[in-house]
């Protein structure tokens, strides 16, 4: 990995005892910015502390000579240096005079993008999120370099404050044969955006900074044109650009659908919840979380429709080594009670609480500690509700785990403390399926709670206990046996069949009265024999209460649908095919 930066050319317009304290600084070569502010002390910013660098404070004068060295403020407030990609920034009083500057290093580092250059090449659209300055614009101007010298792509770069491509008419070596496209103003950006694609065929735009409207809406126009569009935009997260009505375009944008009685009932969702409305503007999205650690959400549209259900998406998290080496792991993160990511690393999870379970395995996989219910916020819009509503309608708090059947290398069995659950249909179950489960009364040596919904949100001790423990908790609906086999099979990471299997029919055919068996083995003969193979829908014979709830537990554990209809004592079931 190859660094240039320029640094004398910045270290010439700070005032002269500064730039002594600075050339022989034995951090001089990891220095972030510069910040000097009138009447206070001039001060020096590393990536993990600062220093005041004089403890005379900064006059009007030594402000005025250094805005003298450096190009013309834009609109923006900022400027640079000819030749160089470091960024002048001004802070102005309320007559508009310079009162303060910011002046940041900017470094050409060749070779930022190993991580992620097989997804550059594939010519789908990137994103990049995360924090400032954790290397954003650094890793566009590498995109943009590569993808013209060495990919010999048609590469313009909307260069708004001159901050890829350097200050001057003249564009930086550090963006090889890409060109540049300069803004006048700020607040043109997006038509700077559309004229380079109507006058310059490119093949490749590259943008910093996508802040407005406008400008993701003029994204989505030169995405929709075949051009594959790198950029940046103010977000750390995914979730962070769903939740920004000014951005969520970028990912597909939101709306709030109104569901049918019997959508919404499988789901298990409220009747009206929030969707993606079109195909993401960035098929991929890269999160930085550190300069050596990025999260790459390959499919966009599918991260973001996980979440809106509610469920966990599974990343992936990729790493670099001081050798150039790239680790590509699938990220373990959960989500909190909010419905935002929270990352768990194994050491932190692990360690937290000794446990004789799987949680000490090398093969750990982090689960969610359950938060308590978010607070109502007055004045909240009916966007925001249905989002907060959205992020957590699913029927349980999911983790991520690989896709695969059977287990994961877990130490098992897995210890569960069923709490408001059926104890013998949880027997049940594991017995039938030969589940490597074990049921404990022991809230200390459990792996996780199994919880029915209600009782744990209206039992805040339950939470607290969980979180003090460090045990997670997995609720499921009620305490039947499809909703308890599902939720086993999810804390196993076993895929759950598309029909149900021999050993599961088990369950709902076990000993019982002639009543019901003989209810469901009808229920049994007409999907077999008639729902599934002709996909017509059958009305099977009046039964009551007790013994129709069976019946739709059965028909449940095929993924089919069935309705109660009629008055008692003829009320029945109609099934429906898939």
């Amino acid at each position: 990995m190859t660094i240039t930066d320029d640094l004398q050319k910045l270290l010439d317009i700070v005032p002269q005892d500064l730039r002594q304290i600075l050339e022989s600084h034995p951090r001089r070569d990891s220095l972030v910015e510069v910040v000097l502010d009138l009447g206070r002390r001039p001060e020096a910013r590393f990536p993990t502390s600062a220093e005041y660098l004089s403890e005379t404070p900064v006059t009007q004068e030594q402000i005025d000579d250094c805005v003298s060295r450096v190009g013309i403020f834009g609109g923006d407030n900022r400027a640079g240096i000819e030749q160089t990609l470091h960024r002048i920034s001004a802070i102005r009083n309320r007559t508009g005079k310079i009162i303060g500057l910011t002046c940041r290093v900017g470094r050409a580092v060749f070779g930022t993008i190993g991580m992620i250059r097989d997804l550059v090449e594939t010519g789908k659209s990137i994103l990049m999120l995360g924090r400032p300055g954790v290397g954003k614009t650094t890793a566009l101007r590498e995109i943009a370099r590569v993808l013209a010298d060495e990919l010999n792509k048609r590469v313009v770069i909307i260069d708004t404050s001159n901050e890829i491509a350097g200050d001057g008419d003249v564009a930086h070596p550090a963006i090889g044969r890409a060109r540049r496209m300069q803004v006048a103003h700020p607040e043109n950006q997006h038509q700077v955006m559309i004229e380079a694609v109507e006058n310059h065929m490119p093949e490749v735009i590259v943008i910093d900074e996508i802040g407005t409207e406008l400008e993701a809406l003029a994204a989505r126009t030169i995405a929709e044109r075949g051009v594959q569009l790198v950029g940046t935009a103010h977000g750390n997260q995914i979730e962070n650009l769903i939740k920004n009505p000014t951005l969520c375009d970028l990912v597909g944008g939101i709306q709030a659908v109104t569901l049918g009685d019997d959508e919404a009932r499988r789901r298990g969702s409220q009747k009206t919840v929030l969707e993606r409305k079109a195909p993401p503007t960035f098929e991929i999205a890269v999160e930085m979380l550190e300069r050596q650690r990025w999260v790459v959400h390959e499919a966009v549209a599918d991260t973001v429709d996980n979440l809106l259900r509610g469920r966990q998406p599974n990343p992936q998290t990729r790493t670099v080594d001081d050798t150039g080496k790239v680790a590509i792991a699938r990220q373990l993160s959960v989500v909190n009670g909010r419905g935002l990511p929270q990352a768990v690393g194994e050491e932190s999870f692990a360690s937290a609480r000794p446990s004789n379970g799987w949680r000490s395995s090398g093969q750990m996989v982090a689960l969610p500690l359950l938060s308590p219910e978010r607070e109502r916020v007055g004045g909240q819009s009916e966007f925001d509700r249905l989002l907060d509503e959205s992020f957590n309608y699913s029927e349980s708090i999911d983790f991520a785990a690989p896709r695969h059947a059977g287990p994961n290398g877990e130490d098992l069995p897995l210890y569960i403390f069923p709490y408001g659950v059926s104890r013998h249909q949880l027997e049940q179950v594991i017995s039938v399926l030969t589940l490597p489960v074990v049921l404990t009364k022991d809230i200390d040596s459990a792996d996780a709670i199994l919880a029915l919904r209600s009782h744990v949100k209206n039992h805040a001790k339950l939470r607290q206990m969980a979180k003090a423990r460090h045990v997670p908790i997995h609720m499921i609906k009620s305490s039947t046996i499809p909703q308890i086999t599902r939720g086993l099979r999810r804390l196993l990471n076993m895929d759950d069949p598309e029909l149900a299997d021999d050993r599961e029919l088990q369950l709902f055919l076990h000993s019982g009265s002639d009543d019901e068996m003989d209810a469901l083995e009808e229920a049994r003969l007409a999907v077999e024999q008639i729902v599934i193979p002709k996909g017509q829908p059958v009305e099977l014979l009046p039964r009551s209460a007790q013994v129709r709830k069976m019946q739709h537990e059965l028909v449940e554990h095929y993924r089919l649908k069935s309705h109660s209809f009629g008055d008692e004592p003829n009320r029945r079931l109609r099934i429906y095919p898939a």
